[in-house]
């Protein structure tokens, strides 16, 4: 078992990774606010995990909310069902509310955290890749609408994250992809020696290899806990995360969330980022085809929709958290671990980019 921390003073908080972690009572019982637990999972983790939850948790006043599987789900309607439940069992502050599934289930379940009463307590328990190398940390938390993804929410960090590295035994082969998208991601905006170890272990990560990824899990949180330490309300430096984001935001609220996975998405999108990057002069053809082989190696998506136009890529661009002053900043790459945000870039450049990706 390891644990790291993120650093934010009184509200500090560790993630730990490890092995059969979720049926631990002496785990979470530091973490839990009082007496009251609602633990907030889907209808494809919790035939799986709930009862292992629960079972350690027997000593407290316990409420379940079973949710839809699915980003299309990721609604403010269902966000609805999680306060009925804390309203209907008279849930006061010092309730705790856990998280377990992917980023979907945390992403809303710490919404309802953040503003149930004016915040309580939550733990992220997450299940897949994806969050726990990415969304589980953070504080983080919304609902999409149909005209922006994530465009409703909160900063509301959790008390804990516990990663049962076991629960991917369980993930489909596409979900870990997904999750591998936002692992490249990492290594491509701080990490160039840690790119290289993924170029030559990212078949063991494929072969659900669990030291290999126990190891993409610690190193991720560690990048990112230490960014959120440093600009935990994405102020400044922790924007370089939603690397290939803003395109692929944009990919997911085009074809209707769910029929793209998030980390497909960003894939596809990371690749328009470099393809940006080069055209910048930044990176050369080498590095880019580095990025689009090893993305191609963890069985993930290298091109966008092609029947996507650059009108639509901009109409869903513009409405992103990233746009200032009217205009849509971009993620771009330096080089292989080096990340900027980027206003100043010519606006023909960016249409000539998107253009190269329509059919």
């Amino acid at each position: 078992m390891a644990t790291l921390n993120v650093d934010l003073g009184s509200r500090s908080y560790p993630i730990i990774v490890g092995a059969d972690l979720l049926g631990d009572r002496a785990l979470l019982s530091p973490y839990l606010a009082g007496d009251e637990v609602v633990v907030v999972s889907n209808d494809r983790v919790a035939p799986l995990y709930l009862d292992r939850v629960t079972t350690s948790l027997k000593d407290r006043r316990l409420s379940c909310q079973i949710l839809p599987d699915g980003e299309q789900h990721k609604t403010v309607g269902t966000l609805q069902l999680v306060f009925d439940t804390l309203l209907d069992n008279h849930c006061s502050r010092d309730t705790t509310l856990i998280a377990l599934g992917g980023g979907v289930i945390g992403d809303l379940a710490g919404f309802a955290a953040a503003c149930y009463q004016r915040g309580i307590a939550f733990i992220q328990l997450p299940t897949t890749l994806l969050a726990q190398v990415d969304s589980a940390v953070g504080g983080k938390t919304a609902v999409n609408h149909p005209q922006g993804k994530n465009m409703i929410g909160a900063f509301h960090q959790p008390v804990c994250v516990v990663s049962d590295t076991r629960t991917l035994v369980t993930l489909e082969p596409r979900q870990l992809s997904a999750g591998l998208a936002e692992v490249i991601k990492c290594a491509l905006i701080c990490d160039e020696p840690f790119f290289s170890w993924l170029e030559d272990n990212i078949e063991k990560a494929l072969a659900y290899d669990e030291e290999v990824l126990e190891y993409i899990i610690i190193e991720s949180c560690r990048h990112k806990a230490q960014m959120v330490a440093r600009d935990e309300k994405e102020v400044g430096e922790r924007a370089l995360l939603n690397l290939g984001h803003t395109f692929g935001h944009a990919i997911e609220v085009a074809t209707g969330y769910g029929s793209w996975l998030h980390g497909e998405a960003v894939s596809a999108g990371m690749v328009m980022a470099a393809t940006m990057s080069q055209k910048m002069g930044w990176l050369d053809k080498a590095q880019c085809d580095r990025i689009r082989q090893l993305l191609t190696r963890a069985r993930l998506p290298i091109d966008p929709p092609v029947a996507m136009r650059p009108a639509d890529y901009l109409r869903h661009m513009k409405v992103d958290k990233k746009v200032s002053g009217g205009r849509v900043r971009l993620i771009l790459l330096e080089a292989i671990g080096r990340a900027r945000l980027v206003s100043d870039y010519p606006d023909a450049l960016l249409h000539e980019v998107l253009s190269g990706f329509s059919d």
